[in-house]
């Protein structure tokens, strides 16, 4: 289903009474932070919470916010017009195995090409609502807004998430650049600090897309245009977050998830594109000759602050809106976050794709706990021996799960959504020497316990049961079970 507006959105929210209004105001210095995690900490992520009258610096806001909007499995699969997530991943399965792919590389292509088939590029339009109103800052008489109160970084309802925080940020920002030499673009989502009314931070951290295509501008002096925009569909923040490989177009998986292509409407002030239907667009560059800026700290994912690094300075040349514009944001922090539902989908939505390339995966899935990616549990049908360890390579070797700490790998009847389960066979089938491996890679830069930025150790955890060759020379003894003709006997009985 795809969503002409955030509001849109919102208003489907409502109808399946998954949404909060909240007429009170409430302070974007905390205030909807404290809210929000309640709301969030409740069983199964709670509800969506729309902010009717938020208040910057004492001040009302001209825009509500919309926080936890997919915090939620039955959220995000609404957010995908679907039943479930697991149903979308199921249709994207089924359209890849037209042609089974003989290893990685070909199957980022065929994904590519199984995107394209079913829904049309991304198209270029004249125009669109999120042009509605424009401030340029480069051109004051061009810019039809109100004199009395331009828009600007400064009185957009931007979050002071966290008390020991730097400034305000943009939480749930989808950032587009273009590679320089190849014109692809790309879609991301760095957290942005506010300096002042036209200037940020850039937090694209050291392995990101965007941070590659900055060395390349940098490489060559020249300025490097970037985009930001908020809202518009759901869809667009998620697929920001998705982990697609390097030269896939995020807009291609948006046009697929919301069965429609993306319309896209070229910036006031860069050459980039953004979608027509977006809430904000905030247009800018990064100078590669200016000096980096202390960015931080931030109340982070990792459930700890990360502290003050120097990142790239962002220089706002137009900020377009809607009429009638909707602010989303989120907060991460100690788990559970509404980020938990947003990463849960991911590995959901291409599990598939895993399975492609290692055929013997059950399942997979990223606990609250690890904070998205440093603890992973993965099922698998184990046939041989020392398979466990082939998985764990294969999967630090896969984008972004090159920063999971730790994977654990378990026998494919294991449910690995149920940490209590997995924990269970953990200490039941391992010995510690021989069942755990140690290795070396790439860490999450906002990772506080590795001894270098960006660099650190991981472990693989074989808690699988042991075959012949796995230097294991006892019997393996059978789990203890109930017959099952005991157990229907006892369910009719008792029912």
């Amino acid at each position: 289903m795809a969503f002409n507006s955030y509001r849109e959105f919102i208003e489907i929210l409502e109808a399946e009474g998954e949404l909060i209004r909240i007429s009170t105001p409430l302070a974007t210095e905390l205030e909807i932070t404290e809210l929000a995690d309640r709301e969030m900490k409740k069983p199964g992520g709670g509800k969506a919470l729309l902010i009717e009258n938020p208040t910057v610096n004492g001040c009302p806001s001209p825009f509500p916010v919309i926080i936890n909007a997919m915090g939620s499995a039955k959220r995000m699969a609404l957010s995908m017009g679907a039943g479930s997530v697991r149903e979308v991943a199921e249709q994207l399965g089924t359209l890849m195995k037209a042609k089974p792919p003989s290893g990685l590389a070909e199957t980022f292509k065929l994904l590519n090409t199984a995107l394209d088939l079913r829904h049309a590029k991304p198209k270029i339009v004249s125009t669109g609502p999120c042009k509605e109103v424009i401030h340029d800052f480069t051109n004051a008489k061009k810019s039809p807004y109100n004199p009395v109160l331009p828009v600007t970084l400064l009185n957009i309802p931007v979050l002071k998430c966290w008390p020991l925080d730097g400034g305000r940020f943009i939480t749930l920002p989808c950032v587009a650049t273009r590679d320089p030499d190849t014109g692809e673009r790309n879609l991301g989502m760095y957290r942005i600090q506010i300096y002042d009314e036209a200037t940020t931070g850039m937090h694209w951290q050291l392995q990101k897309v965007a941070a590659r295509h900055g060395r390349r501008y940098c490489e060559t002096g020249q300025k490097m245009p970037v985009a930001i925009f908020l809202g518009g569909d759901p869809m667009y923040a998620f697929c920001a977050t998705a982990p697609l490989p390097d030269g896939l177009d995020e807009y291609l998986l948006a046009g697929y998830l919301r069965k429609k292509s993306v319309e896209l409407v070229r910036c006031e002030t860069n050459d980039l594109e953004v979608p027509a239907n977006a809430d904000f667009v905030i247009e800018g560059y990064v100078d590669p000759g200016e000096p980096l800026r202390l960015e931080g700290p931030f109340g982070d994912h990792t459930g700890y602050y990360t502290l003050p690094e120097p990142y790239p300075v962002f220089h706002v040349t137009a900020i377009t809106h809607r009429k009638d514009a909707v602010y989303p944001a989120t907060i991460v922090g100690i788990p559970p976050m509404e980020d938990f539902y947003m990463g849960s989908a991911s590995v959901e939505l291409f599990l598939p794709i895993f399975k492609m390339n290692f055929p013997e995966i059950v399942d997979i899935a990223l606990p609250a706990e690890g904070v998205f990616h440093n603890l992973v549990f993965v099922s698998i049908r184990k046939t041989y021996p020392m398979q466990a360890y082939k998985i764990m390579h294969g999967l630090w070797g896969m984008g972004q799960m090159m920063f999971s700490k730790y994977i654990v790998v378990v026998d494919g009847e294991v449910n690995v959504h149920n940490t209590s389960e997995v924990l269970f066979h953990l200490c039941a089938n391992t010995d510690p020497a021989r069942d755990s491996m140690l290795t070396r890679g790439p860490s999450d830069v906002l990772d506080h316990a590795t001894s270098e930025i960006g660099a650190g150790s991981k472990m693989g955890i074989d808690a699988t049961k042991k075959l012949p060759g796995e230097n294991y020379h006892r019997a393996w003894p059978p789990i203890i079970r109930m017959e099952p003709v005991v157990k229907d006997r006892i369910d009719k009985l008792f029912s």
